[in-house]
């Protein structure tokens, strides 16, 4: 009498009546997943094309020669570094530079610091009118800049702190959007963190220091970059209240070296491509940092 195969011995049998032969397997994958991919990469790069067109044409002609800028102005038919050379003399961007640099890490540095210690009493404290608090404050979010600036400018005049770097700095010195950025990564972290170093008798200030920030780390860096870009690009504060020229940002040295140039337009494309290479280079270092900062708690295993 025949006996019925064992369970191990039909598996195989089983597996493979549900396998793919691989003809079929390429034509029920291969070709659709072909199609979308290639559908991808031209759309993106019909976008990068979009956004780096107006990169393109302002290095061809920072790299042109003043008499060649209007002549075939999106091809590099001419070479000259001597552009970049006047650009940085006669527009004293070493000075803006520097004056921009002082004030975004200035900025940079306390806005992390007090979105840290307004994310974490907003996030692991318990104290009366919390919430009301936090929507107070994330509402100034919807207040433009443009709202506050008369305000803004009589406080700093009346501290008489026009043309200098607090001037700059000072209104910015804090952020909403940190608050709520820090705030709910903080909330993401075990309660049972907290609890336990206070068994052990760590403070706030330790707890924060020694387990909090390192695991936030990632938002962190992000939130910094942010802040450094932002700060790095400011232009309407700065041309309020500077009205002196060693206390000008390069953005204000911008404007300035294209109203002195008018018959000149390399030299502030030239100018504008060195004010730019700051930024790149941090986008560059830091662009890991930004990826996990704006992926960190997206995923949940």
């Amino acid at each position: 009498m025949a006996t019925e195969p064992s369970t191990a011995a039909r598996r195989p049998k089983q597996a493979n009546a549900h396998a793919l032969s691989p003809a079929r397997a390429r034509r029920h994958f291969d070709q659709p997943v072909g199609w979308r991919l290639a559908a991808r990469y031209a759309l993106l790069v019909a976008i990068s094309a979009i956004v780096l067109f107006p990169v393109y044409t302002t290095v061809v002609a920072a790299f042109k020669p003043g008499d060649k800028v209007f002549r075939n102005p999106l091809v590099p038919d001419a070479f000259t570094l001597d552009v970049f050379s006047s650009a940085w003399s006669s527009g004293n961007l070493a000075q803006y530079l520097l004056n921009s640099l002082i004030v975004a890490v200035v900025v940079t540095t306390a806005q992390v610091v007090t979105s840290v210690l307004s994310g974490y009493a907003f996030a692991l404290l318990d104290f009366p009118g919390k919430n009301v608090c936090f929507a107070l404050f994330v509402a100034t979010l919807l207040v433009p800049l443009e709202a506050t600036l008369v305000v803004n400018f009589d406080t700093i005049d009346s501290l008489g702190w026009i043309n200098t770097y607090q001037g700059l700095a000072v209104p910015f010195l804090a952020t909403a959007f940190g608050t709520f950025l820090v705030r709910q990564v903080f909330m993401t972290l075990p309660r049972d963190l907290r609890d336990a170093a206070a068994i052990d008798g760590v403070g706030h200030l330790g707890f924060l220091r020694h387990v909090a920030v390192p695991l936030v780390r990632p938002t962190l860096g992000a939130l910094a970059l942010f802040s450094f870009l932002s700060s790095w690009n400011q232009y309407l504060w700065p041309n309020l209240v500077i009205n002196e020229d060693d206390r000008n940002t390069v953005q204000s040295g911008l404007r300035l070296l294209s109203k002195s140039n008018l018959d000149e337009p390399n030299l502030v494309m030239a100018g504008t491509v060195i004010a730019a290479i700051p930024i790149a280079v941090v986008l560059i270092v830091f662009q890991r940092q930004l990826v996990r900062g704006l992926t960190a708690g997206a995923v949940k295993g």
